[in-house]
C-alpha cells in the first residue's frame, strides 16, 4: 500500500539554513514541510551580518538576489571595516568596501575585482530572514508551521516520521515525509535524536553581544572618516567590535571577555564595558534592544546523516563566526544536501547520490572551523603598543604600525576570496577526479583550477550573461577547441538527467580550461573533464554521477 506523505521533505528549523533548504527544493519541485518554533516572521536574534559570494550567488539562482542586495544597509552607506581606539576615537586603518549600491560597479576594495557575477553583501539577519520567509511563504510547494514544536522522529526504509505539536504542547500530530533535514541550530534535538555528537575545541572565548539604539552616536564619531559597516575597536580598557545594523540608529556591541573574567560570571559590568569600546562617558544615553551572551567554538559533528535524516548548518558544526561564515557555510551544506536530494527524488539519480553530502561537506567545515579558530587565537592576543592613544609622534608612530597589523590580519577574513572559491570536494563518491592535485587555498587566497572538486572559474558569455546562469539543474558540459560532447549528452538523455552545453571561444575563457570537455554540477563544481569522450566512456561516467556505481574516477 503506498503511504500517504505530507512532503517529500521535512525541515526543522526556519532559519536561514532551513529556509533555503525549502526554497532550493521548491525550485526543484519538491515539496516540503518547515517546522519552526517562533512566530511568522518574528525577528531573529541580531546576528551573522554578512552574505558571502558563494551564497549571494545562490540566491541569484533562486531569484531574489536584488531583494536581498537592496536591503539592510542604506544603498550609499559604505560597507568598509574601519579600525580605531574606540568607535569615537582615532582610526589607524580601513578596509575599503563598496556600498550596495555601488557593489557591482565600484573597483575600490579588495573584494572587488573577484571573478563572479555576485559579489558579497553586508546585511544582518533580522533583514535577511524576512525575505527568505516570504519567499518561502509564497511558493506552493512549501508550507511553514510557526509556533510549532518537533519532539520525536523515527524512519523505516520508505519515510521519516515526526511527532509534532503546537507550542504549548497541545494538538499533537504526526507529520510524514521521504527525508528529513535537521537545520534547527547548535542545540539541534534532530542532532541529538540521530545519536551524533560535536566535538573538538568547546571554549574559545566567552563573548558579550548587546544590540543597543542611539540616535546620537554617529554625531561623536570623528567627522573625517566616512562611516563603516564594521568598527574594530582596540584600547588598554577593552576590546570590542561594533556593527552597524541599519546605518541610522541600531549597533550590534561584541565585548571580548578574558578568560579570567569569564571565570567570574559577573566580573565585566556590560555597559562599562559598551561605553569603553563607544568611547563615551556614563552618562551617553543608549537604549539596550537585545542581549545575546555566547561561547566562542570550534565542534565539529562526527556525522551529518542517519539514513533518511540529515543535518546542516549549526546543527553540525559551531565555530567563531567572523564573517558571517558560520551561516554561508550552513547554506553551502544544505545547498549541497538539496541538490542530492532533487536528483534522487526527481528520479535522474540513484540513492547512491545521497552518500556524497557527507563525504564533500563535513572535510570542508573541518578546514573552515580551524581557519576560524586560528583567526580568533590571532585578534585575542593583539599586543597592544602603550602609545596607540597618545597625542604625540610616538602616538602616531604606533597607530600607524599596529594600523598596518590589523589590516593585513583581517583582509583576510572580510575578503575571503579562498572561503569562497577555493575549496575542493578531494574524495567524493560521485566526481571523476584525474591525476592533477587540487590547488590548496587559505582563507583569504586560492588558485582557480578545473581540477575536478574545484569551483569552476567563472567566465562572461559574448551576451553578457554568466555563466552560471546556463548551469543545467543537473549537469553543463563546457565545450571548446572541437571538443564533442554529443555521447555525454546521449546518455544523459536516456537516464533522464538535466543536461546543457555552453560552447565557448577561447578567447573569452579562463586559462584553467585547458580540456575540450569540462562537466560541471549545478552547484559549480567540476565533476569530470577531458578531451574527448566516447560512448562508453560516457556511460560509466554518468553511472558514476548519479551515485548507481562507487567508483575512484572514470
Amino acid at each position: 500500500m503506498t503511504q500517504v506523505l505530507d512532503a517529500d521533505v521535512l525541515i526543522i528549523g526556519a532559519g536561514p539554513v532551513g529556509l533555503v533548504a525549502a526554497l532550493d527544493l521548491a525550485s526543484r519541485g519538491i515539496s516540503t514541510v518547515v517546522v519552526e518554533q517562533r512566530e511568522y516572521l518574528e525577528p531573529p536574534n541580531v546576528k551573522c551580518n554578512h552574505v558571502a559570494s558563494r551564497t549571494m550567488e545562490s540566491f541569484r539562482r533562486l531569484g531574489f538576489v536584488d531583494e536581498v542586495r537592496a536591503a539592510g544597509l542604506p544603498t550609499d552607506y559604505p560597507q568598509d571595516v574601519a579600525f580605531r581606539t574606540s568607535l569615537t576615537g582615532r582610526e589607524f586603518a580601513r578596509i575599503p568596501i563598496p556600498a550596495s549600491g555601488e557593489r557591482y560597479t565600484s573597483r575600490t576594495g579588495p573584494d572587488t575585482s573577484w571573478n563572479t557575477p555576485e559579489p558579497p553583501h553586508r546585511i544582518n539577519q533580522t533583514f535577511l530572514e524576512p525575505i527568505l520567509a516570504t519567499n518561502a511563504a509564497v511558493s506552493p510547494n512549501i508550507t511553514l508551521l510557526n509556533r510549532t514544536l518537533f519532539h520525536s522522529l523515527s524512519q523505516d526504509e520508505e519515510s521519516v516520521s515526526v511527532v509534532i505539536s503546537d507550542l504549548d504542547g497541545s494538538n499533537e500530530r504526526v507529520l510524514r515525509g521521504r527525508y528529513l533535514i535537521g537545520a534547527d541550530g547548535g542545540r539541534s534535538n534532530v542532532r541529538k535524536q540521530i545519536g551524533a555528537t560535536l566535538s573538538g575545541d568547546a571554549v574559545l572565548q566567552h563573548v558579550q553581544s548587546t544590540c543597543i539604539r542611539s540616535v546620537d552616536l554617529y554625531e561623536q564619531m570623528t567627522a573625517a572618516e566616512p562611516r563603516a559597516w564594521g568598527y574594530y575597536t582596540f584600547n588598554a580598557r577593552r576590546l570590542g567590535h561594533v556593527y552597524a545594523i541599519d546605518g541610522r540608529e541600531t549597533f550590534l556591541v561584541h565585548t571580548y571577555l578574558s578568560p579570567e573574567e569569564a571565570a567570574h560570571e559577573g566580573a565585566v559590568d556590560r555597559d562599562a564595558a559598551i561605553q569603553a569600546i563607544l568611547g563615551v562617558d556614563e552618562d551617553f544615553p543608549y537604549e539596550v534592544v537585545s542581549r545575546e551572551d555566547w561561547v566562542a567554538r570550534r565542534l565539529l559533528a562526527d556525522r551529518f546523516r542517519d539514513g533518511r535524516v540529515f543535518i546542516a548548518g549549526d546543527a553540525t558544526h559551531l565555530w567563531v563566526p567572523f564573517a558571517g561564515f558560520g551561516m554561508n557555510a550552513g547554506i553551502a551544506d544544505v545547498l549541497n544536501l538539496t541538490w542530492s536530494l532533487g536528483a534522487h527524488l526527481n528520479g535522474w539519480a540513484a540513492e547512491g547520490i545521497l552518500d556524497a553530502y557527507e563525504a564533500e561537506r563535513r572535510p570542508i567545515t573541518e578546514q573552515v572551523s580551524h581557519f576560524a579558530m586560528n583567526h580568533q587565537r590571532k585578534l585575542a592576543r593583539p599586543g597592544l603598543p602603550d602609545a596607540l592613544e597618545d597625542d604625540s609622534d610616538a602616538g602616531d608612530a604606533a597607530r600607524a604600525e599596529f594600523g598596518a597589523a590589523v589590516h593585513a590580519l583581517n583582509e583576510p577574513q572580510f575578503a575571503a576570496a579562498g572561503l569562497n572559491y577555493g575549496y575542493v570536494y578531494g574524495a567524493s563518491p560521485i566526481i571523476a577526479y584525474d591525476d592533477e592535485q587540487a590547488p590548496g587555498y587559505s582563507m583569504g587566497e586560492y588558485t582557480p583550477s578545473t581540477v575536478p572538486g574545484c569551483r569552476a572559474p567563472h567566465f562572461t558569455l559574448p551576451d553578457g550573461s554568466s555563466f552560471y546562469d546556463r548551469l543545467s539543474a543537473g549537469y553543463t558540459l563546457v565545450v571548446h577547441d572541437g571538443g564533442d560532447g554529443a555521447a555525454l549528452s546521449a546518455a544523459a538523455e536516456i537516464r533522464g538527467i538535466p543536461f546543457a552545453v555552453v560552447e565557448a571561444d577561447p578567447e573569452i575563457l579562463p586559462t584553467e580550461y585547458r580540456c575540450a570537455l569540462t562537466l560541471v554540477r549545478q552547484d559549480q563544481h567540476v565533476v569530470w573533464r577531458g578531451d574527448t569522450a566516447d560512448a562508453e566512456t560516457a556511460a560509466h561516467l554518468w553511472e558514476l554521477l548519479r551515485g548507481a556505481r562507487v567508483e575512484a574516477a572514470v
